[in-house]
């Protein structure tokens, strides 16, 4: 029997009608954490042979079968593109001057990647989204939940409480629509996504979608771990992983993809500003939006839009004050 649920226009489909797929199998895929078919239709053969102990043609099937019932995965014209476009949500930043610069606001099932050295406003971005998130669809949010992965321990719940009671919000409830999750190492902030996908599904089939993934920030573990030239090529493979599995929670989810990343100097720089963000071109090809945050005068920071499919450079000034980040 298909048992199918319409929620934000996707049919949830039980594993296990899909071909080949058994009790034993399902709970294997379901473990590993591919519990939609949505999960199955993006997912390579070889992860899902590793993950269900099944040989590679069989994955490619279950892979095939999923695409057809996710409708994913086939050519379209340029028409439907646009039209599926229409389903993107944007978040209001708090800053309309920001905001403009994004092109109305953070979007969802993309990454936006916001680097800069310490103080320039990162997290405060982050708790700031993870609040407006939460607003009615016509103030700016998307009504949707907030999972959060701290790797540097700079999630704050005071801070939370006080910009939702700026905007007016009641901030416990605020506060129980966001999910924190410490990670200790790189591959444990890897694991968390999957973990996080498992959350959202439990969510959604509770009526609360999550709308909004943090993770803040990306490279402090993968800075740490994998030092001197000889590790790099291993850090960027798993780099380049950890990525695309945060850029398939977004379209799976319909939910925006917020990573902060950090700095380095680049001592050969003799004009210009020498700061460079981490991760090398891993991080520069797969974030969607990449915004350089730099600090100003007391409460000023500057945000520059770096790189973006379809919006030109250009840079904003907002300020960050106690009630949150406004415009300047």
């Amino acid at each position: 029997m298909v048992e199918e649920v319409e929620t934000n226009s996707i049919n949830v489909i039980d594993l296990e009608d899909l071909p080949s797929v058994g009790p034993a199998i399902a709970e294997k895929l379901r473990e590993a954490g591919f519990s939609t078919i949505e999960a199955i239709a993006v997912a390579s053969p070889a992860e899902l042979s590793a993950a269900a102990e099944i040989g590679e043609t069989t994955a490619t099937k279950i892979i095939a079968a999923a695409r057809r019932l996710a409708n994913v995965g086939g050519f379209e014209s340029g028409d439907k593109v646009l039209e599926r476009r229409k389903r993107i949500g944007k978040i209001t930043t708090g800053s309309k001057a920001l905001d403009e610069l994004l092109g109305g606001g953070v979007e969802t099932q993309s990454i936006t990647e916001l680097f800069g050295e310490f103080g320039s406003g990162k997290t405060q971005i982050c708790h700031q989204l993870a609040v407006n998130v939460q607003l009615p669809c016509d103030a700016g949010g998307l009504e949707g939940s907030v999972i959060v992965i701290d790797t540097e321990n700079t999630f704050r719940p005071e801070r939370i409480m006080q910009m939702a009671e700026a905007k007016g919000l009641d901030a416990e409830e605020v506060l129980r629509n966001i999910y924190v999750a410490q990670a200790y190492n790189s591959n444990h902030q890897m694991l968390l996504v999957d973990n996080a996908k498992e959350l959202a599904n439990k969510l959604k089939r509770e009526g609360k979608h999550v709308k909004l993934l943090i993770v803040d920030s990306l490279m402090a573990h993968f800075r740490a771990e994998y030092v001197g030239r000889g590790t790099l090529a291993d850090r960027q493979q798993k780099l380049n992983r950890h990525l695309h599995d945060l850029m398939r929670f977004g379209e799976i989810f319909n939910a925006a993809i917020v990573v902060t990343n950090q700095v380095q100097a680049k001592p050969d720089t003799f004009f210009g500003d020498p700061t460079r963000p981490v991760g090398g071109h891993i991080v520069a090809h797969t974030a969607t939006f990449r915004v350089y945050l730099r600090k100003s005068k007391g409460e000023l920071r500057v945000a520059r839009l770096i790189d973006s499919p379809h919006l030109p450079e250009g840079e904003a000034v907002f300020r960050v004050t106690e009630r949150g980040i406004e415009d300047k």
